[in-house]
């Protein structure tokens, strides 16, 4: 017995001592088991966050989970042999001695000429190791500026669809000069303005570049495919694109992770305070929703002569992706040792009086006075308020935390990846893909935390903040018309803001994520209104 558990530990070993798979290899095993990563995971007894930095090539396989998982490839290898011959991919080769694997036959050229699908732009060529290909530089058949990528029958095609034009077109001619101007937008549209415009130059890799047309192709796709299968029926394709944004928004998410510089626990074990005690009772962490109304002001005054602007914000939600988030296992601790620049989660504080009636208070519309648990969003609020620049208020008094490092990007690939399909789908009048990628963040937020309809993710601590840091940003705006001179007349939810005074003076107008617009009806106080000054 000795003996053979000697030989045994031998071959563990020499397993561990073996040459992994490239990444590449990793993923396509899995793929053609129909594996999931969570299942891939649980069997090796990893987070499913490392099997997706293991298939990335962001790390290597170490112990304890690279032997089990070593055996999983192996295993997978044996089923699934490399397409290919051996010889010409040495990657497949390494799992796999049974001999040259027959290459599969080409596909067929497509007819020349246009294709009758309204979609083959979908279509990218693409050579064997997934990127796509280019030849010889021509018209893209889609926006008529020229590319060496390629479609699948050998038309060109800018890779991943991302043509700066939105409008498919048969085959448009080329444009007579290599910069041509954009015209003017017609009043009452916005203005077709690329997607991102950086204020300094930006390195981007190929790589990036290429992952980010994917993804913005996956989008287009999705809606293209739902319009099709309802057969031009805007409302059951909406209907169909909102069904499905749950999975497909976390789809979205993994894929912005691949090349992430931190990894995640979808499942962390989690204290009580941020479970919920029944599915009756509300959440313990108070999120500071506004809810404030300037009691100078009313609609019932005798003289209503001062107007108000009721203002909508733009993709709030959105936004607030950018903000501090735990990412690490969270530690209790009492006191303020929870509390850092690079630190965040959850608090128990005693906050300081508001004295400001005329201003809306940073903790939102509460009744009960004391101590309450808040998201660092919160506390970092409180504190900016509390500081020599605002002293609007002072500092809360910090009794314990729940809380782990942070980092503020950790969300940013899928804002911007958001935020660009956002613009496109405006500065094409879009509304499928507009109504789909809100549906999409919308409930990317609303479902992190325990909820039925997102079993890839547990994340109440991640959308509590969230949820929170669009409150703050909402008071915050609501500050920043004040200090420049404007009267807050009310601030409700994340979206709408009344004012009175010129309004343009201090935000932009537009539709865009940073920018402010008229709020449109609703059947309630809308647009421009008439108050009056209470007792004046």
């Amino acid at each position: 017995m000795n003996e053979k558990m000697s030989v045994e530990l031998l071959l563990e070993e020499a397993r561990l001592a073996m040459t992994m798979p490239p990444p590449e290899e990793r993923l396509r095993l899995r793929e053609a088991a129909g594996l999931t990563r969570d299942q891939v995971a649980k069997a090796v007894g990893v987070a499913r966050g490392t099997i997706l930095a293991w298939e990335r090539g962001k790390s290597d396989p170490t112990p304890p989970g690279r032997l089990p998982y070593l055996r999983l490839l192996e295993g997978l290898a044996e089923l699934h042999p490399a397409p290919v011959d051996p010889a010409d991919n040495p990657i497949g080769a390494l799992f796999n001695d049974h001999g040259p694997a027959p290459v599969p036959a080409a596909e067929p050229p497509a007819p020349a000429g246009p294709r009758p699908e309204a979609y083959s732009y979908r279509d990218t060529l693409r050579g064997p190791d997934g990127l796509a290909v280019q030849g010889e530089p021509g018209p893209c058949i889609r926006c008529g500026v020229e590319t060496a990528y390629q479609s699948k029958d050998g038309r060109p095609l800018h890779a991943g669809a991302l043509c700066t034009v939105t409008t498919v077109t048969a085959a448009p001619p080329p444009p007579a000069a290599p910069a041509p101007a954009v015209p003017a937008a017609p009043a009452g549209r916005v203005s077709p303005v690329p997607a991102r415009v950086p204020t300094r130059p930006q390195r981007r890799s190929k790589s990036a570049e290429r992952a980010e047309a994917d993804l913005m192709g996956l989008i287009r796709g999705a809606v293209e495919q739902e319009a099709e299968r309802a057969g031009g029926d805007e409302d059951a394709t909406l209907d169909a694109l909102v069904k499905r944004a749950i999975p497909d928004v976390m789809h979205l998410f993994n894929e912005t992770r691949a090349t992430a510089r931190y990894e995640y626990t979808a499942y962390p074990a989690l204290p009580d305070i941020l479970h919920k005690p029944s599915k009756r009772e509300p959440d313990q962490i108070w999120e500071a929703r506004p809810a404030y109304n300037n009691p100078a002001y009313s609609l019932r005054a005798p003289e209503r002569d001062v107007k108000v602007t009721a203002l909508d914000v733009n993709a709030a939600y959105l936004s607030a992706l950018k903000v501090w988030l735990p990412i690490g296992k969270l530690e209790h601790t009492t006191g303020s040792d929870g509390v850092g620049p690079k630190r965040s989660g959850v608090h128990l504080i005693t906050p300081a009086a508001w004295t400001h009636p005329h201003l809306p208070d940073p903790l939102g519309d509460r009744d009960t006075p004391g101590a309450l648990w808040i998201t660092d969003a919160t506390l970092r609020l409180l504190l900016r308020l509390s500081g020599p620049k605002w002293a609007l208020t002072g500092a809360p008094t910090v009794h314990e935390s729940w809380t782990s490092g942070a980092t503020e990007n950790f969300l940013d690939a899928l804002r911007k990846l958001l935020v660009a399909a956002r613009s496109e789908a405006i500065a094409a009048g879009d509304v499928l893909t507009l109504e789909y990628v809100k549906a999409m963040y919308s409930k990317f937020v609303s479902t992190m935390g325990e909820s039925v309809h997102n079993r890839e993710m547990v994340r109440p601590d991640w959308m509590h903040n969230i949820h929170a840091q669009a409150f703050a940003l909402h008071c915050g705006r609501a500050y920043k018309a004040h200090q420049a001179g404007l009267e807050v007349v009310a601030l409700k939810h994340t979206d709408e803001l009344h004012v009175t005074g010129d309004w343009r003076q201090v935000f932009t107008e537009g539709r865009g994520v940073s920018e402010l617009k008229i709020k449109t009806g609703d059947g309630k106080t809308s647009g421009e209104y008439l108050v009056g000054k209470v007792g004046g």
